[in-house]
């Protein structure tokens, strides 16, 4: 089943994708705004695809159901995951990324792009994807289930671009555990392109400018 999504396309017969999966309790009308900020005129015809993650209840949370890509059973995010729910949602992600290339955008020109908890999930379905991807963007995030990334990692891509950015005030996702899933990924091989802002769990403007230059130089290859 492919997920409910918000679609916009910037002009007819887009070339290329861009999958965007929103936070924790929010919904894929949160980073719609976003694309007169991010998209340059010059850029080839672009679909955004912003799916609804599913309602599930969130411990954290007292149990609450909400949009959530995964369960958060506690403060520190990154021990007792929820492996079950991360992989749930990965394959979710390969459903949609399949679903592009049925609409004649091959994964070569995907890209996949996130925040917080959605941003957990490109970051770990875009290393373990079959297909070549286009790149990913993982925003005030960090790499769950990492201990298997080695073993389970996609030789298709083994150098995925990569643009990680993150808040230094960050109370939710601690950048150093951002940063630690920035060295992880180095030193498995992948280009991740690091940026680092003086906010909290959020976007900035300095953020999306840095951000529509990395798109803009991968649109343009």
């Amino acid at each position: 089943m492919i997920l409910p999504a918000v679609e916009i396309t910037t002009r007819p017969r887009p070339s290329h994708s861009v999958i965007w999966l929103h936070g924790l309790g929010a919904d894929g009308h949160d980073f719609a705004p976003i694309i007169p900020e991010l998209v340059a005129p010059e850029w080839p015809a672009l679909r955004f695809v912003f799916p609804h993650a599913p309602l599930r209840p969130v411990t954290i949370n007292g149990g609450a159901a909400m949009r959530a890509w995964y369960d958060i059973k506690g403060t520190d995010i990154a021990s007792r995951q929820d492996e079950a729910g991360v992989r749930e949602s990965m394959t979710q992600l390969d459903a949609l990324i399949a679903r592009e290339a049925d609409r004649g955008v091959p994964a070569e020109r995907v890209f996949l792009a996130g925040f917080s908890q959605g941003g957990a999930i490109v970051l770990a379905g875009g290393v373990r994807h079959a297909r070549r991807l286009g790149g990913v963007v993982a925003l005030s995030t960090y790499l769950p289930i990492d201990a298997t990334t080695a073993a389970e990692r996609s030789p298709a891509n083994a150098d995925l671009p990569v643009f990680m950015a993150h808040g230094s005030h960050d109370p939710v996702v601690p950048q150093p555990l951002g940063a630690r899933s920035r060295d992880i990924l180095r030193g498995l091989g992948y280009r991740v392109d690091w940026h680092s802002y003086p906010m909290a769990h959020s976007v900035c403007a300095e953020e999306i400018a840095d951000l529509r230059q990395w798109l803009g130089l991968r649109l343009a290859a």
